[in-house]
């Protein structure tokens, strides 16, 4: 097998982007780490030396390792034994190989067996995993979890659990309930303080938790009684060294099978409170979900390039009427498709980890002492454009996803139904990215803010329209910007009517027109820096967003909101 960094040059690209430097310099307080660890880098070319080896070897251990698991993982399955997972052996290898060669705690700091990394890196591993085993990558990009611990939890909290992530145990998070899922306001799992023990105790049922059988678990649960909002929920933290969770089943899925989806009993289980208490669903799940979303953008990404590598081999093999299907324009359009919605969705995950990584880390520093004030102006910025991005990128990448490997079993045709290529597995893997951590349908209620106040517009406007391009790029440039024109028209159209229920009804179409606008830019931006590796798919990305705008300007023009009576289902079963 292949080094799945090595191999992939847009890879290298994204991890030596500008505003990698001033990513760096934040985390790394101007390199201070250098003189307390040996292995702590002294300046920038030597920081991004550690990111390249780091990702090679990571590009190594998963190509050789996690890869060749990939089909038997998807075979065999975890399994419940006593109220305890037991993953498929290729699981637990894949597990212990990662952790042997240092990728877990990635960008947990230094004094607590990290390595520093800024997430951009860590999302870079969690892209190139998913590539191998979208399952597997569930399970090792967990440890984000982590973050959640670092950024809320107390010193103590840091120092009991932050090393044993570093040192590979596993993680989960216990949001979702029978009764609650997308709506987490509705939690009812019941958190108790015992005055004798000194600590919480947890009672009642989790559902559709990923790796419900971790090491230790991020749990939401009602601490306030009486009450039924998110007021009421606060966030905890159980070790599963202290029992009291049990499995009861693993679910039966359609993809993703190597990581197990589990419903749980929590039966007096001892847990820790995380943070304040009423602020678990308002501040520390959407700080964890936007995180999660984030990684399952790379899944989504990963995913995207493993069908796109597997379309190619296939076209380039398969012979009929005298020539390889590759030759055929219904073949090799699709294959541009693919490629350019790939890179699209890669432009506009890396974009989006390095805005989280910005204000993330200037966070972290306000921790430490006050920050400047173009520093605050710094972080209001990129923790806006992580709040937009992020909604927005989830929508793009996970449908992607499911086009990209929908379309390479069609290049495949009848062999691409049948298990003897791993295309069916990538297209079953796909179906729940744009489900879970939130659906498409929630990530256009985010990113619509976005829209009606002109975050978005202003970012095209002040950075992606005004960047200097070589002579070959500023014909695609002036295309892009035609499309904005046209969202200039249709948003007040749909907004100044001032009809809530038709601006929900036409969001997703608006908040597409967003995406295709930003992905055509970034990938413009892409090819400005390497012509030779995204010349071609910003040209095929602008014009499939030509053609969806023009259908999207349509549609919104010509709609009458009266229409709306006929789309209502008004039937009762």
């Amino acid at each position: 097998m292949s080094n799945f960094y090595l191999d992939n040059p847009a890879l290298r690209h994204h991890l030596h982007h500008p505003l990698m430097r001033r990513i760096a310099e934040l985390k790394e307080r101007n390199y201070a780490d250098a003189a307390k660890f040996d292995y702590a880098p002294s300046d920038f070319e030597d920081l991004l030396d550690s990111y390249e080896r780091v990702m090679e070897i990571a590009g190594e251990v998963i190509g050789e390792v996690v890869a060749p698991n990939a089909e038997e993982v998807d075979h065999v399955g975890p399994t419940v034994v006593k109220n305890r997972v037991v993953y498929a052996p290729g699981t637990a290898e894949n597990l212990k190989v990662t952790t042997q060669a240092g990728l877990m705690g990635l960008s947990m700091p230094r004094r607590y067996e990290g390595l520093n990394f800024p997430l951009t890196a860590f999302i870079m591993a969690s892209d190139i995993a998913a590539r191998a085993d979208a399952g597997f990558c569930n399970l090792w990009a967990l440890q984000d979890c982590a973050e959640t611990i670092y950024e809320f939890g107390d010193a103590a909290q840091h120092q009991k659990y932050l090393p044993r992530v570093c040192a590979g145990e596993t993680m989960s998070m216990d949001l979702t309930e029978p009764d609650a899922g997308s709506d987490l306001q509705a939690v009812m799992l019941r958190a108790t303080y015992d005055e004798a023990g000194k600590c919480w105790r947890l009672n009642g049922v989790k559902r559709f938790i990923t790796n419900g059988d971790s090491d230790i678990h991020l749990v939401l649960a009602r601490s306030e009684e009486g009450t039924k909002d998110g007021r009421g929920l606060s966030m905890f933290i159980y070790d599963k060294r202290d029992g009291g969770v049990d499995v009861r089943r693993i679910e039966n899925k359609m993809g993703i099978k190597g990581s197990p989806t589990c419903e749980l009993t929590y039966k007096n289980a001892k847990a820790e409170l995380c943070g304040e208490r009423k602020l678990g669903l308002i501040k520390y799940v959407m700080s964890l979900m936007n995180g999660a979303r984030l990684g399952i953008m790379a899944q989504a990404t990963g995913l995207s390039e493993a069908a796109y590598r597997e379309a190619v081999a296939y076209a380039k093999d398969r012979k009929q009427f005298g020539k390889a299907i590759i030759e055929f324009p219904a073949v090799y359009e699709m294959l541009a498709n693919i490629k350019a919605k790939l890179d699209g969705s890669r432009a506009i995950l890396y974009e989006t980890s390095r805005f989280v990584d910005v204000y993330k880390i200037l966070e972290d520093i306000e921790k430490e002492r006050k920050l400047e004030p173009e520093e605050r102006d710094e972080l209001k910025k990129y923790k806006k454009l992580a709040d937009a991005y992020t909604p927005l990128g989830k929508l793009l990448a996970t449908e992607y996803a499911n086009q990209d490997t929908y379309d390479t079993i069609q290049i495949h045709g009848g062999s691409g139904f049948m298990k003897d290529y791993p295309c069916e597995r990538y297209y079953r893997d796909a179906r729940i990215t744009n489900i879970y951590e939130g659906t498409s349908q929630l990530q256009v209620v985010a990113a619509i803010r976005h829209v009606l106040t002109g975050t978005y517009l202003k970012q095209w406007q002040e950075v992606y329209q005004a960047e200097k391009l070589r002579p070959e790029l500023q014909g695609l440039q002036k295309r892009v910007a035609k499309l904005v024109d046209v969202y200039e028209k249709i948003v007040p159209l749909v907004a100044d009517t001032k009809n809530q229920e038709l601006i929900d009804f036409q969001a997703r179409r608006l908040v597409e027109t967003a995406g295709h606008i930003t992905l055509s830019y970034l990938l413009i931006s892409d090819a400005n820096r390497d012509y030779e590796l995204f010349a071609r798919s910003a040209e095929v990305y602008v014009t499939l967003s030509e053609v969806e705008v023009a259908k999207i300007q349509k549609y919104i023009t010509e709609f009458e909101p009266d229409s709306l009576k006929f789309y209502r289902h008004t039937e009762v079963a």
